[in-house]
């Protein structure tokens, strides 16, 4: 497994150690002052960063991660497509696309470095670790940009499906825009009044009683857009924990995966020029 990363910024922290605590409230001093005893913390010249070591901004910081009792997910991923550029994968729900928490050998980007042997392997986008379906990672680090600019400048095309109440007050198709910010706790976002930086256009594939399979095409890829925006309008995505928020699920719980899948995914190749179109091969309960 490769380092994770972190930016220092400016401030006045007084010691490396300092920072690296308020910054990851989850991780204790003592895990921090153990991986730095290990020579498992070094800053981006390659300089071990000491426990007492004067802060500095603007420069990174890598980190190695251990979990030592870190849980199996009892799910298992698809490599639908290979090539010397591309890997796609079909990720099953729960499973977190890159670690983070609680886990960093069971997560999508760790499992396939290992079932591939590829180290240079990166995801291009990401989906949540509740949602199942296509993620693409880069082969080459010469090629990730080109990649991952396709995502930035909005030249991908992305369908998902959903499954969600019916509402036979609401006329469809609709197109959802508001801006969306992160709100308390950080890890879940929230609608505010402004100028609009997230767009999903919606419509309904199927009724099924109270229910409905829903068409969800993001044009941008704000974090939680399509949870958020399905929310906004009084249709919860089916076995969302988040939005709106359930009490004390355990992280364990896999008996109501979100009804979020990531259908499909088109884009026209940067490096090979092909026009390139994936789909998922998972279903909806």
């Amino acid at each position: 497994m490769s380092p994770s990363c972190v930016g220092l910024p400016a401030g006045d922290w007084p010691t490396m150690t300092d920072f690296l605590v308020e910054r990851f409230p989850a991780i204790s001093r003592t895990t921090w002052l153990a991986r730095m005893q290990a020579g498992l913390v070094a800053d981006e010249f390659g300089t071990p960063v000491t426990p007492e070591r004067p802060y500095r901004g603007h420069m990174r910081v890598y980190y190695y991660r251990d979990l030592p009792a870190e849980p199996r997910i009892p799910f298992e991923e698809t490599v639908l497509y290979q090539d010397a550029h591309l890997v796609v994968a079909d990720k099953p729900h729960f499973l977190p696309v890159t670690p983070s928490g609680h886990y960093l050998q069971e997560t999508l980007l760790v499992r396939l470095k290992n079932k591939l042997a590829i180290d240079t392997l990166a995801p291009i986008h990401r989906i949540d670790r509740e949602t199942a379906g296509l993620v693409l990672f880069s082969v080459s680090p010469g090629e990730r940009n080109a990649y991952q600019a396709l995502f930035r400048d909005h030249a991908v095309t992305k369908h998902y499906e959903a499954i969600a109440p019916w509402r036979k007050d609401l006329t469809w198709p609709i197109t959802r825009k508001s801006r969306i910010v992160e709100d308390e706790p950080f890890f879940r976002q929230r609608e505010v009044p402004g100028q609009p930086n997230s767009e999903t256009h919606m419509d309904v594939i199927e009724k099924n009683g109270d229910l409905a399979r829903y068409a969800l095409s993001p044009v941008t890829g704000k974090k939680h857009q399509l949870r958020v925006h399905m929310n906004a309008l009084g249709l919860p995505i089916l076995n969302d924990r988040m939005y709106p928020p359930v009490a004390d699920t355990p992280i364990d719980d896999y008996s109501l995966p979100l009804q979020l899948l990531a259908r499909s995914i088109a884009f026209p190749d940067p490096v090979t020029g092909q026009a390139r179109y994936f789909q998922s091969q998972r279903t909806l309960a």
